[in-house]
């Protein structure tokens, strides 16, 4: 009989007897049934929670922005007006035609009551390396756009700008929430809400008529 007892020594992957220093051998037993460390933890999955990140907002009057210069801009100043937020980008190969179109739809809606909220995205294809000055002077040198072109946002990932964390909650895409690339773009009515999205290949002058709808309402 051991003059010593042994000594249990319990690990998660198996159980080890060690005996008196008499013997020097060691003999491992099976493996106890204790879950590896991994499958202790429960699994988790990150995702922008975008109700949570904006779940004060309840219309986009509620939101704050920033200008090109830096200086904030209350969107509540555009109650009663029809919006069309737009991504926009300086080297896509749909800034042409939709620069083009958009400044068409201002210019012949603006006293209706129509604003375009230009927000420029570097996100996609790096298209947008500029600065504010420098894509401000090449939207209204190149393309007479009179519409403000806002700071430059991300529309995408960990630093979402809060406004289209908003707009992608109430408007979700075809294959998701994400905005898929340059000119995107969410119709809100003069109340603020979201009424419509359209896919970046969406022609601006396409939704003319859904535009019509709103300033007439």
């Amino acid at each position: 009989m051991l003059s010593t007892a042994a000594t249990l020594i319990l690990f998660r992957t198996a159980t080890i007897i060690t005996l008196p220093s008499s013997s020097s051998s060691l003999r491992f037993l099976k493996p106890t049934l204790s879950p590896p460390l991994h499958a202790s933890f429960k699994s988790f999955s990150f995702r922008t929670d975008h109700s949570m990140a904006s779940s004060s907002a309840k219309s986009v009057h509620d939101f704050t922005v920033k200008d090109a210069k830096g200086n904030d801009v209350n969107l509540g100043d555009y109650k009663g007006k029809v919006l069309l937020i737009v991504n926009v980008a300086s080297q896509c190969g749909l800034t042409n035609s939709n620069y083009t179109e958009l400044s068409q739809l201002y210019e012949k809606y603006k006293q209706k009551g129509l604003e375009i909220l230009a927000f420029p995205c570097n996100q996609f294809g790096a298209q947008e390396p500029g600065s504010n000055e420098e894509i401000q002077q090449f939207a209204c040198t190149r393309f007479k756009a009179e519409f403000p072109i806002y700071d430059k946002v991300d529309v995408n990932g960990d630093n979402t700008a809060p406004l289209y964390k908003y707009l992608k909650s109430s408007k979700g895409g075809l294959f998701g929430d994400g905005i898929k690339w340059n000119f995107s773009k969410f119709l809100v009515d003069k109340e603020g809400n979201v009424v419509d999205r359209y896919a970046p290949t969406t022609s601006p002058l396409s939704i003319e008529k859904d535009l019509l709808k709103l300033l007439n309402a």
